[in-house]
């Protein structure tokens, strides 16, 4: 999947994006975040309330945090009933902010079909993302 522009540097994308707190301002399939334990990092949890009503509980597999603008990388994992989804956003520098790449796979009955339609709600996702953290600043 090809990455994303945005307006500020890698760290300020990060500490955005890894924040469940901001996700449902750019998350499109998101009503709200619910039940949020621990700090920004690795083990951090919540639970996604999904448009279609879909609550999958969430969690912080990795974060290598960008330090001055450097590269970096966050995961996250979501399990719900037979379905797991995994989202990796790496982060490199770019002229002008920085470049965020995602990398979304779904596993579980019927994810073949899922895994062809996401790659484009994502980059949605983080192009509003892109829009809103530059306005902010």
């Amino acid at each position: 999947m090809s990455g994303v522009h945005f307006p500020v540097p890698t760290d300020v994308a990060c500490a955005y994006l890894a924040d469940p707190r901001n996700r449902a301002s750019w998350q499109s399939s998101l009503r709200r975040v619910e039940d949020v334990v621990g700090e920004v990092g690795v083990g951090q949890t919540w639970v996604d309330v999904t448009t279609p009503g879909l609550k999958p509980r969430m969690e912080t597999t990795h974060l290598d945090a960008p330090v001055d603008g450097g590269p970096g990388s966050w995961s996250e994992r979501g399990t719900w009933r037979m379905f797991s989804a995994e989202l990796t956003l790496t982060f490199e520098p770019a002229p002008g902010g920085c470049l965020v790449t995602p990398r979304f796979v779904i596993r579980g009955p019927g994810a073949f079909l899922l895994n062809r339609i996401s790659p484009g709600a994502v980059r949605s996702d983080l192009r509003r993302a892109s829009r809103l953290v530059g306005t902010a600043r």
